[in-house]
Formats: structure tokens, C-alpha cells, sequence
């Protein structure tokens, strides 16, 4: 009897479980080091101004391996994109001050030096995925993170009507995805989040 792959609209609702995720439902959370840490009456404005990030792209690269005119493709070594996220600028200037003094504390404008210990300037960051209550879906961790490039913010008589903003790239040495079913909890503080009892480490 031959197999009937239509599939009706019922089956396909069935299957998009809690309406499907909101790309503009996420939360941000970024660690400063010592010297860069927002000003007190400042913390967790990352929460609330960084207006897009993005969940990680999962990379391993492949080795190919010529064999009497075939090429064998094995699994090589996985690679960690840069993880790029565009803030919203306040009159504060906090978020952009923060990243500046960050890196500052890597190299300093002015002869050059820096922070050589890398546990000195790397620092952990967290985006969540979010349903339309508001709880955490996923969570996804970047080991230690550090900026290398604030881009420039455009200055022009002819913009109106919009709030500045930039972007900040930081290299992430790796990442990990944590929690499903809402077991991922958001601090309402600047501490290291932790996940829930059953998280899934993935």
C-alpha cells in the first residue's frame, strides 16, 4: 500500500508546540571585569539595551582525504564563531563606556600595555531564548568572551527620529546550551546564572 506523505493542517499545529519561538523575545546578560563593571544604579542595563544578539552557529570543519579519484570527508576540528550583538546607546553612555574600558584593560590607547592573564579579561556571557510569558526556554553560555571591535557610532544632522546604537564583537572560546521546559532561570542580578534541577547540557 503506497505510503500518503500529505500532511493536513492540524498535523502541521500539532507539531509548532507553544506557537514557535519569537526571535524578538531573548535576554542578555554580560560580565564586565574589575575596571570595566557598570556604575552602581547601571547593572543589568545589558538586559534592557542590547537590542539584537544571536544564538550560536555550530561549527566542525571537515578534512578531505583523497582516495584513487574520490574525496573521504571526516569530521575535523569544531571552530566558535564571533558572537556579535548590536546595543542600544543611552545618554549614560553605559553599556559603550563599559566595552571601552574593557578594551582598554586589554591594551591601552596611549603606550600599549594591558592585562597579559587571560582570566583577567575573559569574562562569561548568557542569551536566553524566551516564550511569550517571559520564561527562559534555552540558555545559551559563551566561555570566556572579550571584545575586539566597537564599531563606530554615525553622527549626521540627518538622522532623526532614531536612538543611536552600535555593535560590539567578541571572540568566544566556546559555548554550551543549557535547559528546555522553562528550568533555566534569569538572575535579577549581575551574578552568574545557574541552571535549573534536570538542565540539559548539550
Amino acid at each position: 500500500m503506497a505510503t500518503n506523505y500529505l500532511k493536513t493542517i492540524d498535523q502541521f499545529k500539532a507539531k509548532l508546540v507553544g506557537g514557535g519561538s519569537r526571535p524578538n523575545l531573548f535576554n542578555v546578560n554580560l560580565k564586565f571585569p574589575g575596571g570595566a563593571k557598570l556604575t552602581t544604579g547601571e547593572n543589568n542595563s545589558d538586559q534592557f539595551l542590547v537590542k539584537a544578539a544571536a544564538l550560536p552557529a555550530s561549527n566542525i570543519g571537515p578534512i578531505e582525504v583523497p582516495f584513487r579519484g574520490r574525496i573521504l570527508k571526516v569530521a575535523g576540528d569544531r571552530t566558535f564563531d564571533t558572537w556579535t550583538i548590536t546595543i542600544l546607546n543611552d545618554n549614560s553612555f553605559a553599556l559603550r563606556g563599559a566595552f571601552e574600558r574593557w578594551m582598554n584593560l586589554i591594551q591601552r590607547h596611549e603606550d600599549g600595555t594591558g592585562l597579559t592573564d587571560p582570566s583577567d579579561y575573559m569574562q562569561n556571557a548568557f542569551v536566553w531564548q524566551l516564550d511569550r510569558m517571559g520564561n527562559a526556554l534555552r540558555e545559551y553560555k559563551f566561555h570566556d568572551v572579550f571584545p575586539t571591535n566597537i564599531s563606530q557610532m554615525d553622527l549626521s544632522y540627518d538622522s532623526t527620529d532614531t536612538i543611536g546604537e552600535f555593535t560590539v564583537e567578541l571572540q568566544v572560546q566556546w559555548w554550551e546550551a543549557t535547559g528546555k521546559g522553562g528550568d533555566v532561570g534569569i538572575p535579577e542580578t549581575d551574578e552568574e546564572p545557574t541552571a535549573g534541577a534536570g538542565a540539559e547540557t548539550t
